[in-house]
Formats: C-alpha cells, structure tokens, sequence
C-alpha cells in the first residue's frame, strides 16, 4: 500500500531557518527515501518538498525532453532552478534555504499541507489566497474531477 502525504500543520521556522517536519508527515516518507527530501519552487508562490522516489519520476519525464528544442530547454531551466536536496537531521529538521524563503514569501510561519506524493510549504497569509473560498465553485470543481460518469474532461471516467 502506497503511504499519502496528507494534512495541513502550522510550523514555525527556527532562527536558522530550518523547519521541523511534522511527525504525521515524517511517519508517513517512503522508507526508500530515507532522510533525502527534494525541495524545489512551486508553479503557484510555495514551495514544493518531495521524497525522493516520487522526485525522481518527475525529474526523469523533465530530463526526457528534447534538449535541442528551445521551448523544453527553458522549462526546464526554470523548473530545476533553485531545486536544493535537503536532508532531515536527528529531530526532523531541515533547512529551508534563503532564496526558496524568499520566493515563497516565508518568514517565521509556514503551513506544511499533503498532497500525496508530494508537500507544498506556505506562507500563511499566502496560502489563504490561494484556496477556493467560494463552496459551490468547488462543488463545481469536485462534480467536475471525480464523478465516474462518462465525461471527456474526467480523468477518472471510465
């Protein structure tokens, strides 16, 4: 069985920058992936923290693009940019380096929040902008993306 990361957790950073990860969160990182965690800049302003077995399927379809092609080369200089490997310490700590804070606007709170296969780590204030605050726009979204009835636009229609 595949273990989620899933979950909201209010964090506060240390003075040095570095942030624990939750216990939940922590207990449930692929054992292949050990202590080694993948943190790389969101498309939205977060970060994105990454096991390393799942970082590794994303980092193979982007490396598989056509190097030659000037469309795919600057995706993927702007995606890898900034991508850092980071490595929980005894307690679970780890640093958050000082241009991702910056990027993501975070100071001394963070908001770790599971998506799977995968963390984004939030400004508070940011986070909240970026959530759906309106319950029928995302009744809406919900009907659209996980009804089974026949739909082109569901990925999970059968």
């Amino acid at each position: 069985m595949t273990q989620l990361l899933s979950g909201e957790y209010e964090c506060k950073l240390d003075p040095k920058g570095r942030l624990v990860l939750p216990a939940k969160v922590k207990a449930n990182l692929p054992e292949a992936s050990g202590s080694q965690l993948v943190l790389v800049r969101g498309f939205e302003p977060c970060l994105v923290l990454y096991p390393r077995a799942a970082w590794r399927v994303i980092h193979e379809k982007v490396m598989a693009l056509d190097e030659f092609n000037e469309e795919y080369r600057q995706f993927q200089r702007n995606f890898f940019r900034g991508m850092t490997e980071v490595e929980l310490d005894s307690i679970g700590r780890f640093m958050l380096p000082g241009t991702m804070r910056r990027y993501a606007g975070i100071e001394k709170e963070a908001i770790i929040v599971g998506l799977g296969n995968r963390c984004e780590i939030w400004d508070p204030a940011r986070y909240d902008e970026f959530l759906i605050k309106d319950q029928p726009t995302f009744s809406k979204l919900a009907q659209k993306f996980l009804t089974t009835e026949p739909n082109p636009g569901n990925p999970l229609a059968a």
